[in-house]
This record gives C-alpha cells, sequence and structure tokens, in this order.
C-alpha cells in the first residue's frame, strides 16, 4: 500500500468501448490522475483509446494484449473495470489473484454497473476486492449527476429541514436501444433493460430519498414489485432489424429480452417512516435521444429534471443532410428538426463528478460513497424486481430465496 495521499493516481482502463469513452471524456475534468494503460479483447479499439487519451492531455497510455499485463503494470495503481456484464467477475479474479501474490501494485478498484449479474456474483465480487484488501468504488453516475447534486442539497437544506424528509422518489430511463450486441443477450447481459438501466434508476432514487451525510442502509428495503415487458423489439420487423444490425448474434425471434420494465419499491426510514421508490425503464423510447426524468416529492416540495429539457436547442431544416451520429445527444433519433442539444453530457450525466469523487478517495485512502457495498444492494433489487415479474407477485424483504436466483429471462 502507498503512502496516502498520493499525487496523482494512474489508472488503467479494462474496456474500450462506449462507456469507456465516455468515462475518459469525464477524465478531462478530474485533477490528480492519469490513465496510464488499457486492456480490451480489440486491438483496434486499444490503439485508438490509446491515441485518445494523448490527445485528451491525460497521460502516455501503454495498450496491453492480455489483462495480466496492464493487471502487473508497474504505472498502474488503480483499475476501472468497463468490460461487459459477464466479464466483470473474471476480471476481478484476475485482479485478486495478481495482488495477493503480490505481482501487482494495484490498489483500488471500481466497476461501472450494474456491478454483476446475480447476487451470487455480486457477493464474489466483494469478497475478492476485500480479501485482496482494495479499496472499490461502484461507478453509478446518475448519483453523481449535477443537477441530481444540486438538487438533493437544496431541497433538504431547504424543503426537509423546514417540513419534513421527502418521501417519494420517481426515476425513468428511456431510449431507443443499446449500442452493442452484448447488451441484448440475456445470458451476457443479466436480462434485458432492467438489468441494464433500472440500476441506475433504483439507486438515485435511494440516493434522493437517504438523508445527507447518513449511509444508504439507513432506508430498509421491505418489498418490491415489479413488471416487464416486450412493446417493441419482438415485433418480426424489429427483431429482423436486429439480426441484421448485429449479423445475427441478436435473435430476438427465439431469444427476446424484456425492453420496458417498471418498478415499485417499499422502504422505511430509521424512524418508520414509509416511503415509495417508482421507477421505469424502456429501450422502446423514440424520441430526441436518451431521456432521463427524475421526481422527488415531500410534504410541501418538489423537484424535477428532465435531461432533454435543455437550455439550448438547435434546428435544421430537412435541407440540411449529414450523416447518422450522436452529437447532440446520446442515443440521437433523429439529425433534422428541432432537436436538445447536451452542452456536457460527461458532466450532467455525472461521469465527471464520478471520476472526480474516485479518483480523490483512492488517492487519499477514502472509502467512495458508492462501493460495492451498493453495488450488491442494488443487484439484490434488481433480483427481487425480477423475480416480482416472473411469479406476478410481490417480493418481500428479506428475501433469502433470491441467494441463488436467476432471471428467467437469463436462464
Amino acid at each position: 500500500m502507498p503512502e496516502f495521499p498520493i499525487k496523482r493516481l494512474r489508472v488503467g482502463f479494462v474496456g474500450s468501448g462506449f462507456i469507456a469513452g465516455f468515462h475518459l471524456k469525464a477524465m478531462v475534468g478530474v485533477r490528480n490522475v492519469e490513465v496510464t494503460g488499457v486492456y480490451s479483447r480489440s486491438a483496434e479499439r486499444r490503439e485508438r483509446f490509446a491515441r485518445n487519451v494523448v490527445e485528451h492531455d491525460l497521460g502516455d497510455c501503454r495498450t496491453h494484449d492480455s489483462l495480466d499485463s496492464l493487471i502487473c503494470a508497474d504505472d498502474v495503481d488503480a483499475i476501472w473495470i468497463l468490460s461487459p456484464n459477464d466479464t466483470r467477475l473474471a476480471v476481478m479474479q484476475e485482479i485478486h489473484a495478481a495482488v495477493k501474490a503480490g505481482r501487482s501494485r494495484v490498489f483500488a478498484v471500481a466497476c461501472e454497473k450494474p456491478l454483476a449479474r446475480t447476487i451470487g456474483e455480486a457477493r464474489e465480487m466483494l469478497r475478492l476486492a476485500e480479501d485482496a484488501g482494495l479499496n472499490h468504488g461502484y461507478l453509478e453516475n446518475q448519483v453523481f449527476c449535477t443537477p441530481v447534486i444540486r438538487g438533493k442539497e437544496i431541497i433538504w437544506r431547504r424543503a426537509a429541514a423546514t417540513t419534513g424528509r421527502p418521501y417519494l422518489a420517481r426515476a425513468a430511463e428511456e431510449h431507443s436501444g443499446p449500442h452493442e450486441p452484448w447488451f441484448w443477450q440475456a445470458a451476457r447481459q443479466g436480462g434485458g433493460v432492467l438489468s441494464d438501466m433500472m440500476c441506475h434508476s433504483v439507486e438515485v432514487a435511494r440516493h434522493l430519498l437517504t438523508e445527507p451525510g447518513a449511509p444508504r442502509d439507513s432506508l430498509t428495503i421491505k418489498a418490491v414489485h415489479g413488471t416487464v415487458a416486450n412493446l417493441k423489439w419482438t415485433r418480426p420487423h424489429y427483431a429482423d432489424l436486429l439480426a441484421e444490425r448485429y449479423g445475427g448474434e441478436v435473435d430476438y425471434r427465439n431469444k427476446p429480452a424484456e425492453d420496458f420494465a417498471r418498478s415499485t419499491i417499499e422502504l422505511e426510514d430509521a424512524a418508520g417512516n414509509p416511503l415509495v421508490i417508482e421507477a421505469t425503464t424502456s429501450w422502446a423510447y423514440v424520441g430526441a435521444g436518451l431521456r432521463i426524468q427524475l421526481e422527488l416529492l415531500g410534504p410541501e416540495y418538489a423537484m424535477e429534471f428532465n435531461s432533454l429539457n435543455s437550455g439550448l436547442r438547435i434546428f435544421m431544416s430537412r435541407a440540411v443532410t449529414g450523416d447518422e451520429g450522436e452529437d447532440l445527444v446520446e442515443k440521437q433519433n433523429a439529425e433534422q428538426g428541432l432537436m436538445p442539444v447536451l452542452e456536457d453530457e460527461a458532466g450532467v450525466y455525472g461521469y465527471t463528478d464520478e471520476n472526480r469523487h474516485m479518483v480523490e478517495c483512492f488517492r487519499k485512502g477514502e472509502r467512495p460513497t458508492e462501493s460495492f457495498h451498493d453495488g450488491l444492494a442494488v443487484v439484490e433489487i434488481l433480483m427481487a424486481l425480477y423475480r416480482s415479474a416472473e411469479t406476478g407477485q410481490t417480493v418481500r424483504f428479506p428475501a433469502p430465496e433470491l441467494e441463488d436466483y436467476v432471471p428467467l429471462v437469463a436462464r
């Protein structure tokens, strides 16, 4: 272990895809950090990622052709796990083995959401990190969204302090579908949209309902009820589009995963007050692009946020033509008309503050506010929602029957 605080944190990325690109953009707004290494299975992507690191002036990034090479590099202090869901436990096992054997200097690890595909996997991720003496952070960006940080601070300081704590949080995240084929493969991803996006919604809602400075487990989950549906992508036309887009890797005619999910979560605070979370997620939303909607309600107040209600809008007539892209907003669905523009997606979505928080905590030897413990808690909620959707019944906590549960769609 180094002597804290260290001057600069040297980060190695596992994964070089879409989400790794978001984290790299966010690192531009973070001090005291260098991105010194990257490993992914694609040599072309590794090289492109390393070039982007240099272009962003984030250090001299070495490409590694094996995970072990990255983990054991003498210029890597912390690992960001950003690879597909079905690889994360194996990545953590390699980190654990190398650190325990004294072959690696890595002392911290951060993992993208969700922490794992099942409760068993999530518990093992946590066990491996702590057995190796690693500091650990759970990368849940919506908790660090700039509107969430500012809105929660105002609500709890001004409104809750005078009229009582908030009691209802609503969270929704919707877009037209993921970028990579593995997201659509239930066994690899762990499910469908409930696994992919409900992890955001339940954790940001739980965060908003938690009193500032209090641990997240100051709220007790009492019961959850979930429903899932296949609204769009199982229709023959759209199932065929997926097969064409991904070269047969995705078969939604025979192996679909849910593209809509809804949840109701009942909680209780330390004083016994009932609290409620309502969350919806969808891959079947076609609008300007990714839409995040958040609400926090209390006795005499309400907070609202919609990511597409941006201050900047641009209109382009049908005479303006060009290639499709995502230069205005993530999951952009049009290049013409009146469109919102997110000037700083990495900041608004929370990636910048999330990475700043993780870097500073790891650099100083402090535990992040979002750790693998929180990642495990989120997976427990997700498994309860899947179980509820499968049985049509409310799942009440504690729920030991979920320990070995694998969602129906992933089975």
